[in-house]
């Protein structure tokens, strides 16, 4: 049964989704890619016909050891000998370098800029889960025009790169995102690179083998973990056995596309992801041993925890040097500069001095181009300083000329760096315009609600949808209009876009012309104080990256009223209730702040105890010893708030000890397997235990929202219901009915609805996270009978100075006010909650295990929706929880005008705005602050995390209100002979 409250919180959910929109659009924007080709070939400057593109996934750079490792050295996992080997012995055809990674550092990503020399953008990342094709100019093109044959053994992702490249009888693609699979890709390179280089060397003019095995275990089990270092010893084999089998007119690269932070993981610009391997070797010499290349031109660095510095250059260097190896044109849209120790072959430096000038030449080709393109506006600001370090080359020679033309690439690089950073002031500033009228659309709605009698309802929402129907037609139409007229003047702006622009503000316009709200000092008075500072908090980096610590007291603080209100109770029995619940729950909150996952900021400041160290994926010995007890606790202590109010019999009777106990055991022992699994505990039966835990999670997953929803729709209801035969004295007997769960009848079955979700989240989360979600469903039960005690209390007061004192006491469902100050614990407990288990606004911190929940391989969408569950899991589950606000401890009984109908709406627009102002916070602070240093680590994510929030608040409560609540009044109608 939808209820009306269904249509208007889809507008809601309509109007935050094109403010976002709008705003992300403007905000993250994608870089212009120039379908222009290079053409020019020179050959002069080519040394080898073939090449081997060795790509190890994820390999860091302190994993190619300095000397073979001791079993006490602090790095006993660079093993990776083999170059470090060669390079001593052969010093002119062997490279070591030390290559920056652009961000975002995810495999796509990093294989466009390896291919094409372009720089990523920030929004790109989400493409890595599927990636497009790649159309604009790179080496695999370049080939493919030469005529040359491309072999592939390893990651599918080329594939989707390059689906039409790769010659088909030398295509060995292998699945990239089974991260429980070790070996299978790494095995696949083994098998067809090797006989390819050994038997078949003239049928192919560039091979690639791309290896996961190290990527996998890095996210699997940490970089710390002994697995790594037997992968790392396969690769060295391997690398043996390539070396072997190269003649002299075969170069080899070898490279990671990517690092790995501290736990195993990648993405984001930590100094761990964006310092990755490369080395590049040759039977023949690349370099003299007496050639001179200008210090200036070889910048080194220190890796972290090193004593030494090293060469690094930029991991798109490759791509201009790679293609005159080869005697291929540069990619047109290139922003690499060439290695020069590979083009020092003469003592005057020509060979280096040619190549500097063709790549440089090709630069300025492309940023031309670029100029001349519909984006070329965002070059004016540096074309000067272009202009100028490209003409000062001319009046220079030698070795000064090498620098000068080295400056004007390392000046492109940079300047294109800031500049794909550029922002649409237009739909940035629509998309906060339409954030910013859906709260005053929500707050006028919110307040409006105060007022709505039961009996009026019906009439009144159906009305305001047809409102809202024909201002969204009626705005559609003239943004449409607007933008036929105006479109010379709205730069970067679609159609489509104005249209949405124009309909939701016309929309949330006629909302509030129509709610007429009234301002009163009360209503001012009023504002939440928690939610003022939670939003001003992104107005500064340190305050945003301290977060978790900060909604902690606030949490813990909201609920001071209550307590102050517990020790004036005019009860006893209301007393201990109060302060005893609020104990319970500032403990709760108290334990789950426990549950840590440091941001790189933090550091030395926060201990990650969610893992078992900050190098490891596996859960903590405390999380393997507390969960299965928890997951069989969690069900009882429900079932013992609900006997309170004698709510345990009926459905919940059935349904928690039958259904949702074995779901979160369930869940717990997938868990459990997986780090049985992953430790080896058991040998090799990782077969067996993948099957195991799949049947498990599908079985878990079917039973609580087939059989589960099934149950809970066709009779939600928490009652007992009995009868018997009393007499009277005048000997007649009169039946009486007793009801056990009246008190909560609109409560505990709506409780039901939510455990069937949280089951479905519970088995999402890794164990320590299952913990803090334990903690929180006591937390949650423990503030609703916080909250309703002090109704209890406010409604005894009342009475006591009303002059019906006798009358009001006599009410067993008094009236009561919604108040905005009983959401905000909710909303920071969901807050609270997701950081506890173990997220923060980072992409490092997305838990990518949860993808393979439900099977071995990544699959559209189950993989997609188990990340989205995992990651934000908690704020749906404190959306859904909402209602029960209004709906705990309800009987149905005549009910006073604002119940519960309108006040199940209010409640739900109350955690909306909560979201909303939140989301709008974290828009305007990026908006404000988008040069500064720290927008892309710290003020983008943020943004990001908060509009998938809000969305994930939207869709909570449309579901809570617009169904949950919905089914639960008609049945409780249909029970007791009328709709409530």
């Amino acid at each position: 049964m939808i209820s009306r409250e269904f249509r208007i919180l889809f507008w809601v959910l309509c109007v935050h989704l094109v403010g976002i929109y709008l705003f992300t659009k403007g905000f993250l924007l994608t870089r212009l890619a120039l379908p222009d080709r290079s053409a020019d070939t020179y050959t002069s400057l080519a040394t080898h016909k073939r090449a081997v593109l060795l790509v190890i996934d994820a390999l860091r750079f302190d994993f190619i050891a300095e000397h073979p490792p001791e079993p006490a050295s602090p790095f006993h996992h660079n093993i990776l000998t083999l170059p470090r080997e060669l390079t001593a012995a052969h010093p002119d055809r062997s490279f070591i370098f030390n290559a920056h990674s652009d961000p975002p550092t995810t495999t796509l990503q990093r294989l466009k800029g390896i291919t094409t020399g372009s720089l990523p953008t920030f929004v790109d990342a989400g493409e890595n889960f599927g990636g497009s094709s790649i159309h604009e100019d790179s080496i695999i093109h370049q080939l493919n025009a030469a005529g040359g044959k491309i072999a592939l053994a390893g990651d599918d992702t080329w594939l989707s790169l390059f689906p039409d490249a790769f010659q088909p009888n030398m295509t060995f693609a292998f699945d990239s995102f089974n991260v429980e699979d070790l070996h299978t890709v790494d095995q696949g390179v083994i098998d067809n690179l090797l006989p390819l280089m050994r038997h078949h060397q003239h049928s192919w003019h560039f091979a690639i083998g791309h290896g996961l095995g190290v990527d996998h275990v890095g996210h699997r089990v940490g970089p710390d973990h002994p697995i790594l270092r037997e992968k790392l010893e396969q690769m060295n084999t391997l690398l043996r056995d390539v070396v072997a089998a190269m003649d002299d007119d075969t170069l080899l690269i070898m490279l990671g596309d990517h690092g790995m932070d501290k736990m195993g993981n990648h993405g984001g610009d930590n100094v761990l992801e964006t310092m990755s391997a490369l080395w590049i070797y040759s039977k023949v010499p690349l370099s003299l041993p007496d050639s001179t290349i200008p210090e200036a031109i070889l910048p080194t660095i220190t890796f972290p925890e090193a004593t030494v510095p090293h060469r690094h250059v930029q991991q798109i260097d490759l791509v201009p040097t790679i293609s005159l190896l080869l005697g291929l044109p540069i990619p047109f849209n290139n922003l690499g500069t060439v290695i020069p120790e590979l083009f020092s072959r003469d003592s005057d430096g020509s060979s280096l001095q040619k190549a500097m000038e063709l790549n440089a030449a090709q630069i300025r080709r492309y940023l031309d181009a670029y100029r001349s393109s519909s984006s070329g506006k965002e070059l004016d600001a540096a074309w000067y300083d272009f202009s100028i370090a490209w003409d000062g080359i001319s009046t220079m020679d030698g070795n000064r000329r090498i620098i000068a033309l080295d400056n004007f690439t390392r000046l492109a690089l940079s300047a294109c760096r800031e500049l794909w950073a550029q922002f649409n002031v237009f739909l940035m500033g629509a998309g906060l315009a339409v954030i910013a009228l859906s709260i005053v659309a929500g707050w006028a709605l919110y307040s409006t609600l105060r007022d709505i009698a039961d009996v009026e309802w019906e009439k009144w929402v159906d009305d305001k949808v047809w409102w809202l129907f024909s201002a969204s037609a009626v705005g559609s139409a003239l943004g449409y209009l607007t933008h036929v007229l105006l479109h010379e003047y709205l730069n970067g702006v679609a159609t489509h876009q104005t249209i949405l622009f124009a309909a939701a503000i016309s929309s949330s316009f006629v909302m509030i012309a129509t709610a007429r709200p009234t301002i009163s000092f009360k209503s001012i008075k009023s504002l939440p104080i928690f939610l003022i500072l939670h939003t001003l908090c992104f107005a500064s980096n340190s305050f945003t990256v301290w977060e978790d610590r900060i909604v902690l007291f606030f949490l813990i603080s909201s609920i001071i009223p209550s307590v102050i209100t517990g020790f004036t109770a005019p009860t006893s029995r209301l007393r201990y209730r109060i302060l005893g619940f609020s104990a319970l729950f500032a403990i709760c909150a108290r334990l789950m702040a426990m549950s840590t996952v440091c941001r790189e900021e933090q550091h030395p400041y926060c201990t990650v105890t969610f893992y078992a160290s900050e190098s490891s994926s596996a859960p903590p010995l405390t999380a393997l010893v507390l969960a299965l007890p928890v997951a069989i606790a969690v069900p009882r202590v429900i079932r013992r708030i609900l006997k309170i109010s004698k709510s345990d019999s009926g459905l919940a009777a059935t349904f928690i000890p039958l259904l949702f106990a074995p779901s979160l055991i369930a869940g717990t022992m997938f868990w459990m397997l997986e780090w049985v699994d992953s430790a080896q505990v058991l040998g090799d039966m990782g077969d067996v235990l993948r099957v195991t835990r799949t049947v498990l999670a599908r079985t878990t997953v079917a039973v609580m929202l087939i059989g589960g929803l099934s149950v809970w729709w066709t009779s939600p209801v928490c009652l007992s219901i009995s009868k018997s035969q009393a007499s009277e004295a005048s000997t007649e007997e009169k039946t009486e009915v007793t009801v056990l769960g009246f008190a909560n009848a609109f409560g505990s079955p709506y409780l039901i609805f939510w455990l069937i979700f949280f089951s479905i989240v519970w088995l999402m989360t890794q164990l320590s996270g299952q913990i803090v979600l334990g903690l929180s469903s006591i937390a949650l039960l423990s503030y609703l009978e916080i909250t309703d005690s002090v109704r209890d209390v406010h409604n005894l007061n009342n009475a006591f100075t009303s002059p019906n004192a006798s009358l009001q006491l006599a009410n067993p469902n008094p009236n009561y006010d919604l108040s905005f100050s009983e959401i905000v614990p909710l909303a920071l407990l969901a807050t609270h909650t997701y950081h506890g288990t173990g997220h923060q606004s980072t992409f490092s911190s997305i838990q990518w295990k949860s993808a393979f929940i439900l099977g071995k391989t990544l699959s559209f969408p189950f993989s997609h929706i188990s990340v989205a569950l995992n990651t934000f899991g908690p704020f749906f589950l404190g959306a859904l929880a909402v209602p029960l606000i209004v709906l705990w401890n309800v009987p149905p009984l005549p009910l006073s005008p604002s119940h519960p109908r309108p006040n199940a709406l209010r409640a739900a627009l109350a955690i909306s705005l909560y979201f909303a102002v939140l989301a709008f916070g974290a828009a305007a602070c990026g908006a404000v602050l988008r040069r500064h240093l720290m927008v892309w680590k710290i003020f983008a994510p943020r943004y990001l995390g908060a509009g998938f929030g809000l969305w994930v608040v939207d869709v909570g409560v449309l579901v809570g209100v617009g169904v949950g609540v919905g089914r639960i009044r008609g049945e409780i109608g249909r029970v007791f002979g009328s709709g409530p």
